[in-house]
């Protein structure tokens, strides 16, 4: 499987978690929900999850540089 690149992931995964704190905030922002699910599914997709939870879970771990896969 190829990997991508660790510093895409981390851009990724900051812009993510900032976006989710625009759409906790002002829920009712159908731009900011959408730009945060469309970066939810790119995670997905780079990632190889089917989850925006576990796409988010499996960046942190590489970005961290550390395994999550047993």
């Amino acid at each position: 499987m190829l990997l991508p690149d660790r510093n895409t992931v981390d851009r990724l995964l900051r812009h993510y978690r900032a976006l989710e704190r625009t759409v906790l905030a002002r829920p009712c922002d159908l731009s900011a929900r959408r730009r945060f699910e469309d970066t939810a599914y790119t995670l997905c997709v780079l990632m190889g999850e089917r989850t925006a939870r576990e796409a988010v879970h499996a960046a942190e771990h590489y970005v961290a540089g550390t395994s999550i896969r047993i």
